[in-house]
């Protein structure tokens, strides 16, 4: 059943200095509902490079009051914040399915993560920064503090519109960053919501600071400002690359989370009700539009069979539709570019020599005309060299491999560029224990779909996926600040 939802257009503005601007350019850009193309979501600032350069001095500016605050101070900040995000769950989470499609269930859940990642943070404003090191010389007291970068720049991508932003934007900032936050455009009207949120809690002007606009241009502008000190950024590895060369040339600190093909290991001695549906769960969620999502299911042999008939029936089961309908497991594709992206993917399958299993095209029941929608698909006969087995999709598509062996299995698992995540279904404790010494990834699941990370623990990815930094839980204060070493000498008595 859906439910009656304000459809009114969302007016985003960009937040500069603690006032809400519209940009230099005078233009806007429109975002329409996914789901139904007809409907107009929310309109955005057309930013130019001289929007950029105002909120970056306006983030310089509030760089030195913000980190001479106690930590606790700053803490306060992100826990009213999570009150503010809290109390207006439904609107948000509304917003968050009107605008990239997600489904209002799966909508909720990340807004409610989106409370607890800063609840989590707040308290991180009263933990230690820094240790006490033994001197050669018995008067002296070293220690180890830690200090913020300054202005960081945040580019964040559509499809953890709450998530990903609030990820980098709380450690940034109580461990006393100031930021500049770029989001996708697909995403704006997300973003914006949460924005407000740490607007209501009254964080000081010109600490946070939002950007609408083109990631080419917007994007490009960050990495070039001066006052600009690091960048954290999760999206395509072709964009994730040239930010970093930016980066790189002006000696900015980076991070990149970029993409992922991750692999379920499904072992003879597996409970197939858990593989199955936490293998479907891992590929078919938010349409497969999560660089954690399952892409390749890799079976031995003996359960090949009744694993592969089985992921059928409960894939061809999924309701299809707009996500603001609460029966739906699957939303529309984000826009019709990854729609176009998904369908070409599933013909070059089949040109390979792939067989479909379920699914193939565009769902035509009464009702999705005006979505980009994509029907779950399983292809069969998958080989590890393919390039529907090599290359991130982004959609509701999975493959199915067949492997003699655990250890061919893992073998198939590691040939790939990408090392984000990777589960393994089995009871045996040896295969388990060998497959996280032998996968190569930085998210190891046993027992459980490669998909979802939780914000106490680090998150991140091997090879191609990631700059080999990590983001949440304690990891984060890694990157968002530097290390400085002091040591105290009396004077001669």
């Amino acid at each position: 059943m859906t439910s009656a939802v304000n459809t009114s257009v969302v007016e985003c503005r960009n937040l500069i200095n603690g006032e809400w601007r519209t940009s230099s350019s005078g233009k806007t850009l429109s975002r329409e509902n996914p789901a139904d193309t007809r409907e107009i979501v929310c309109r955005y600032q057309d930013s130019t490079a001289d929007d950029v350069a105002a909120a970056c001095e306006a983030a310089a500016k509030a760089s030195e009051s913000w980190a001479a605050l106690a930590g606790p101070a700053r803490g306060e900040y992100l826990r009213k914040a999570a009150d503010v995000l809290e109390s207006r769950l439904e609107d948000v989470a509304v917003t968050m399915t009107r605008e990239m499609g997600k489904t209002i269930g799966e909508a909720r859940g990340e807004t409610r993560r989106g409370v607890t990642i800063l609840r989590y943070y707040a308290q991180e404003g009263l933990r230690e920064l820094g240790l006490t090191i033994p001197s050669s010389d018995a008067r002296t007291l070293m220690y180890t503090t830690r200090v913020p970068l300054g202005s960081v720049a945040l580019i964040t991508p559509w499809n953890f519109p709450i998530a990903i932003p609030l990820w980098k934007m709380a450690p940034a900032l109580i461990y006393g960053n100031t930021v500049v936050l770029k989001p996708a455009s697909l995403a704006t009207a997300t973003a914006t919501k949460i924005v407000e949120c740490l607007v209501e809690s009254g964080i000081p002007a010109g600490v946070v600071n939002l950007v609408g606009g083109a990631g080419s241009r917007v994007g490009k502008a960050l990495m070039a400002h001066p006052k600009i000190h690091a960048l954290s950024f999760t999206g395509s590895n072709e964009v994730g690359r040239g930010l970093a060369v930016q980066a790189l040339e002006r000696g900015v600190k980076y991070q990149l989370e970029m993409g992922g093909k991750n692999p379920v290991i499904v072992c003879d001695d597996a409970d197939l009700d858990q593989a199955v549906e936490l293998t479907v769960s891992g590929a078919m969620r938010t349409t497969g539009q999560k660089c954690t999502a399952t892409s390749r299911a890799i079976i031995m042999e003996p359960l090949y069979k009744e694993f592969s008939e089985r992921v059928v029936a409960r894939c061809r089961s999924l309701k299809i539709g707009s996500g603001l309908d609460e029966s739906v497991y699957l939303g529309p594709a984000v826009s019709k570019d990854q729609m176009e992206t998904d369908l070409r993917y599933i013909s070059l399958g089949k040109q390979e020599g792939a067989r479909v299993l379920c699914g193939g095209g565009q769902p035509r029941s009464p009702g999705l005309e005006y979505g980009y929608f994509v029907e779950p698909t399983v292809f069969d006969e998958v080989f590890p060299g393919m390039r529907i087995a090599q290359e991130e999709i982004f959609g509701p598509v999975l493959g199915l491999i067949k492997a003699r062996s655990f250890e061919e299995a893992v073998e198939f698992a590691n040939a790939i560029q990408y090392g984000l995540s990777a589960s393994v279904f089995t009871r045996d404790i040896n295969r388990a224990l060998a497959f996280a010494t032998g996968i190569e990834a930085g998210m190891v699941r046993v027992n459980g779909e490669t998909a979802g990370v939780e914000p106490q623990a680090p998150f991140g990815g091997m090879k191609a996926s990631s700059s080999h930094s990590r983001e949440q839980g304690r990891a984060a204060l890694e990157f968002f600040t530097s290390v400085k070493t002091v040591a105290i000498s009396p004077t001669p008595r």
